[in-house]
């Protein structure tokens, strides 16, 4: 998302919320954002889901199939927690009406 942001602002592709859909600016803040921070997320997560995967080396299909069901939620949870700090990054950038806070600095 962060490097292939859709161009114009749709309802397939891309971080879309009500916030994050109300103009060009605000589409790619959130975009590039949302980008940024799951690609953080995500090396966490491949690192810490290789470490769960080792106590399960020879273990049965069952439960190699569990723990990864297990995984796969937990990373689906983390994912959609994000939304979260994205919608508050964009609150802090943006009025209610989109356009851009100014910066104190």
């Amino acid at each position: 998302m962060q490097s292939h942001c859709p161009k114009e602002i749709n309802g397939m592709l891309g971080y879309r919320t009500r916030r994050s859909m109300r103009n060009q600016d605000t589409w790619r803040f959130a975009n590039d954002y949302c980008g940024r921070l799951w690609q953080k997320i995500g090396r966490r997560m491949l690192f810490l889901s290789v470490l769960g995967q080792i106590p399960f080396w020879g273990s049965s299909e069952k439960a190699i199939s569990v723990e990864g069901g297990v995984v796969c939620m937990v990373q689906c949870t983390i994912m959609l927690g994000s939304i979260f700090f994205v919608e508050k990054a964009l609150k802090r950038t943006f009025f209610e009406d989109g356009s851009r806070r100014q910066s104190l600095v």
